[in-house]
C-alpha cells in the first residue's frame, strides 16, 4: 500500500521535470488551443505554441489519423497529443507509455475538456490511444467528476 501512495504523490510532480517540454502546432486564430496550452503549463509542462496555416499537413506528417484529429497537435517526449487531452492523462501516459503507441487523442472538441470550458456544461468523452499503425483504442473515459482508465 505504501508504494501506491508514493506513485500517487510522484506522478503529478513528474511534469516538473526538464524533460516535459514540447511543441504545440495550432491555428493562429484558435483561442481554445491557447487555453489548452495554459492548462498544460499550469500542470508544469513547458510548451511552445507554433502557429501554422498548414495544420493538416503537420497532422499528416505526424501520422495522426483523420478520425483522431482535433484543433491542435502537441509533441511531448516524442509522443503526439492531439486535441484537448487533460494534463493528468498526459502525465500518466508519459510515466508508462503503451508499446507501439503514437500518443493520445481527444477527437473533436468536447465541451468541458481542458481549453473548452463553458461554464457548468461538460460532455463525457473518451481519450483515445493512437497506435503507430493508425488504429485507436479507448485509453480513458472522462466525465465531469472522474477519469476512468481502461486498464
Amino acid at each position: 500500500m505504501k508504494n501506491f501512495w508514493f506513485i500517487l504523490l510522484w506522478i503529478p510532480s513528474l511534469a516538473l521535470s526538464d524533460s516535459w517540454v514540447g511543441k504545440v502546432y495550432k491555428s493562429p486564430t484558435c483561442g481554445c488551443c491557447n487555453a489548452w496550452i495554459e492548462h498544460m503549463r499550469e500542470a508544469g509542462y513547458e510548451l511552445d505554441g507554433h502557429n501554422t496555416e498548414a495544420l493538416n499537413s503537420v497532422k499528416a506528417q505526424l501520422g495522426i489519423p483523420a478520425t483522431a484529429q482535433s484543433c491542435h497537435s502537441a509533441i511531448i517526449n516524442q509522443y503526439v497529443f492531439e486535441g484537448h487531452v487533460p494534463a493528468q492523462v498526459v502525465s500518466r501516459f508519459l510515466v508508462a507509455p503503451e508499446p507501439n503507441a503514437l500518443g493520445l487523442s481527444v477527437p473533436g472538441m468536447p465541451v468541458g475538456s481542458p481549453g473548452m470550458e463553458m461554464g457548468a456544461r461538460h460532455d463525457d468523452y473518451t481519450v483515445q490511444l493512437i497506435m503507430l499503425d493508425g488504429s485507436m483504442l479507448p485509453y480513458a473515459e472522462v466525465s465531469r467528476d472522474s477519469i476512468n482508465y481502461r486498464d
